[in-house]
């Protein structure tokens, strides 16, 4: 959508928020000022150049939420809402005090957990990476939003004490050398690849969610646009039960997911 970006962009380069497009339209006809104009034109350079309109305005809208992003952390898709209302849909609307407890892996700019802990203030959201840049670019969205999410620095479940009702990930799913990845490369590259065929990180935490998931609990994933298949066999293989995968806005199996048995 280049016009959209450039739209957004020249906002960026006039202090408006990034939403105000309607504002472009009854001011067509004002002139921007040089140093306007010099702002605009260095970050249309910077888009061109593939890196994120996110990461040259700073923000990004997820789930009803402005969150600060940058380099650190990769930049939200509108595709991983998908997850955070397919995990809103589980959630039982009074559940046991340790079905309240959510946790989200590989959290980068923390998008889903805050997504969660807003809609659901009444939950307890945990949040992990373990990338100490990302946690710090997370930590500072929830002081922003004030949110209560809690934070920890772990490689998916290593360091995670306690058990949850709901597990989420949106982890790294594209495979070792994979030629869309030319276009990706102004975001952190460990937060993308997993592996010969993109499912290294999804297997470790399948693996590992069975003993941090309460009897009937949840664990919903996001993965690429060919792996649903793949996801669902390997959910099944590890005894979780009601697998089934859920589409994105563009009609592709996107997350899938499955419970522990009771």
């Amino acid at each position: 959508m280049p016009r959209v970006d450039a739209q957004m962009l020249l906002l960026h380069s006039l202090g408006r928020p990034l939403h105000d497009r309607a504002w472009l339209l009854t001011h067509d006809s004002d002139s921007l000022t040089p140093a306007q104009q010099d702002t605009w034109q260095a970050a249309l350079h910077r888009r061109l150049s593939g890196e994120p309109v996110a990461y040259i305005t700073g923000y990004k809208d997820f789930f009803g939420l402005t969150l600060s992003v940058d380099a650190r952390v990769l930049d939200p898709r509108p595709d991983t809402e998908t997850l955070v209302e397919w995990a809103l849909a589980v959630l039982p609307l009074a559940p046991a005090p340790q079905a309240f407890r959510v946790l989200d892996l590989g959290t980068g700019s923390g998008a889903v957990a805050l997504a969660l802990q807003h809609a659901r203030p009444d939950a307890q959201v945990w949040a992990v990476d373990a990338s100490e840049d990302a946690l710090a670019v997370a930590r500072g969205n929830a002081k922003s939003l004030n949110l209560s999410v809690q934070f920890i620095l772990s490689d998916w479940l290593a360091a995670v004490p306690g058990m949850f009702g709901l597990i989420v990930s949106n982890p790294p799913y594209v495979a070792d050398g994979d030629p869309h990845l030319a276009a990706l490369s102004h975001e952190p590259l460990q937060a993308l690849t997993s592996g010969a065929d993109g499912l290294a990180d999804i297997r470790l935490i399948i693996a590992q969610a069975p003993g941090h998931l309460i009897p009937g609990g949840w664990l919903l994933l996001e993965h690429g646009w060919d792996q649903a298949k793949a996801v669902q066999a390997l959910l099944s293989q590890a005894g979780f039960t009601e697998v089934q995968s859920r589409q994105d806005l563009a009609g592709v199996d996107r997350c899938t997911g499955g419970r522990l048995q009771p």
